[in-house]
């Protein structure tokens, strides 16, 4: 799946739905292969990684065989590296965190470390955009607090060291001028990782995935990690940074309704009035940057 550089409005908003499907597919597929077919993290994490880079490969080959003789030239290591602590942090913070906690936890500190990023180089923040993030720290202390003597306090700080890597990978990947390319590098450096990871764990513990689980493990690397993705770097550089905030704000209403539908999951009123403080909140912050574009 390679797309154009020139792509007309219809396509943009299509592959930009395509690119959010994906990302909450991500946490639906992670909670149905840990949860549902009792997937071990460290197993969902490797196959998911070596899925991605088998899928990103093949889709190189197909556009210019002779580039993937010279991946390495592309993507970097602190991106691979920012890319692993979210893969892994994703993965074990799902064990004890349902779909649409877990998204919500994610996405919201994807935003914070985007923003603190922003203030740490010097972009100042008016009346708004205060008030936008502390009314999303008081949701997010309000969501929180309840977790503090539970086991799932654990799944909390592991979600939030993803988002803050992905955040990360994301700052890096803003830059890329060959998204797909430097996506694909950055897989492919995991890769000995991931075999490695997968070798400890067959001498050691066993591998025991049911089809189903491999099925989901594999579509979240493949699919929804590698392809969504490229698909949403490509993407971003056409939509204004607001518009692009604001979409990734709808994946843990996504993430929700598709742990509502495929996983069994309720929705508690707590995490419906923590998730609307701490995305109006955020959504305060866009719109004020926005008006002060």
């Amino acid at each position: 799946m390679v797309i154009d550089i020139d792509l007309s409005f219809p396509r943009i908003i299509a592959l930009t739905f395509f690119a959010l499907f994906a990302f909450a597919a991500n946490s639906v597929l992670c909670r149905l292969a840990l949860n549902t077919e009792q997937v071990d993290p460290a197993d969902f994490t490797s196959v998911r990684l070596l899925g991605a880079a088998l899928i990103l490969a093949l889709i190189i080959v197909i556009k210019d065989k002779s580039v993937i003789g010279n991946i390495n030239q592309y993507g970097s290591h602190t991106g691979a590296l920012s890319l692993f602590i979210y893969a892994a942090g994703f993965s074990y913070a799902y064990i004890t965190l349902n779909t649409a906690t877990g998204a919500l936890i994610l996405f919201a500190a994807v935003q914070f470390t985007m923003l603190f990023k922003g203030w740490l180089v010097g972009n100042k923040m008016g009346y708004q955009e205060y008030t936008g993030v502390l009314l999303s720290l008081l949701g997010f202390i309000y969501f929180v607090f309840p977790e503090l003597e539970k086991p799932s306090l654990i799944g909390c700080l592991l979600m939030i060291l993803a988002g803050i890597a992905w955040g990360r990978y994301s700052l890096i990947g803003a830059k890329s001028t060959n998204p797909l390319y430097d996506t694909a590098s950055n897989f492919i450096r995991l890769v000995p990782i991931a075999i490695i990871a997968l070798i400890v764990m067959y001498f050691n513990f066993g591998i025991h995935i049911s089809s189903k689980g491999l099925l989901y493990t594999f579509g979240s690397g493949a699919l929804a990690s590698g392809v969504g993705y490229t698909i949403w770097y490509q993407v971003v550089p056409k939509l204004k940074p607001s518009i692009a905030a604001v979409c990734q704000l709808s994946v843990p209403i996504w993430a929700a309704l598709g742990g509502i539908l495929l996983v069994n999951e309720p929705i508690s009123l707590h995490l419906a009035v923590s998730a609307s403080i701490i995305l109006g909140g955020i959504l305060l912050v866009i719109l004020a940057k926005q008006n002060n574009a």
